[in-house]
């Protein structure tokens, strides 16, 4: 089987090599280019937390064990805030819907105690979650000092060139395109409604270092407030990422292994099955 579909991949690499080059890809490129505004942000005294959550479980029997952790971090290693849930069972709410409740309750006890509260991952998920509660949490908690932005490394967003034709997303072209510390126009989408306008931009800190995208509720921003944020969040970051951030999941993330040892705190380890929790 494995052999049909390396000879069909074979077949179709060239079409596949085609997203890579071309009068379409060069196109988009070009634009690419002209969207970027080049910046070398300014290292600037900052005092930031960085937000994160995570959740792990594993199944077997019939059962689920399940941990779902928030905190939020300063820079310096102070914690803000440590949130956790765990059970053997079905979870409820859905894990994803805990960890989105608590990376909200963290950043409502952080807006107060941090110059920026950075929260992983987008301002869309917050939105889209099952539990509209949790979007009019996290807008109540934004206004409140208008100090809170989100951060992701990966984005699927192809806003900026999909009417060029584009097939990858956005942060595809621009990584291709430019190099150099700065960022993109600012993109308002107010394809949520009112009330839930997200504005963005991809920004690169440093020559070379990853695209990261950030996001802002409402609209109105500028490119002098887009510089400020990046002077902030350069003086702590590493290899291009902020610094508080890396520190966030780092204390939060739930291993296998960590699995494994919650197997046998539970005394589950020596159940019958239990060999599919440990693997």
């Amino acid at each position: 089987m494995l052999n049909t579909v390396y000879r069909d991949a074979i077949k179709k690499r060239e079409e596949a090599r085609s997203i890579f080059k071309g009068e379409k890809f060069d196109q988009i490129i070009k634009t690419a280019k002209e969207n970027w505004l080049e910046y070398t942000p300014q290292k600037k005294d900052s005092d930031i937390a960085g937000i994160d959550s995570s959740y792990n479980s594993t199944k077997f029997q019939g059962l689920e064990l399940w941990v779902v952790t928030g905190v939020s971090i300063k820079s310096d290693g102070q914690m803000i805030t440590e949130i956790h849930n765990q059970g053997l069972g079905q979870p409820t709410p859905e894990l994803e819907t805990q960890a989105s409740r608590m990376e909200v309750e963290a950043c409502v006890n952080s807006v107060d105690k941090a110059e920026l509260v950075i929260l992983d991952g987008s301002l869309y998920s917050q939105f889209l979650t099952r539990q509209a509660a949790l979007g009019s949490s996290i807008i109540t908690a934004i206004k409140k000092r208008n100090n809170v932005i989100f951060i992701s490394k990966t984005s699927s967003a192809r806003n900026h060139f999909e009417k060029l034709g584009s097939v990858a997303g956005d942060i595809f072209y621009y990584n291709h395109a430019v190099k150099i510390p700065g960022f993109s126009k600012i993109f308002v989408d107010n394809s949520l409604g009112p009330g839930k306008v997200v504005s963005y931009v991809y920004a690169r800190l440093r020559d070379s270092t990853p695209l990261i995208k950030i996001e802002l509720l409402g609209s109105g921003h500028n490119e002098n407030e887009v510089k400020l944020l990046l002077d902030m969040i350069t003086k702590n970051s590493v290899g291009g990422y902020p610094y508080s951030l890396k520190l966030a999941h780092e204390n939060c993330k739930i291993t296998n292994s960590d699995l494994a040892r919650l197997v046998s705190l539970y005394g589950l380890g020596n159940e019958v099955g239990s060999r599919e929790v440990l693997n």
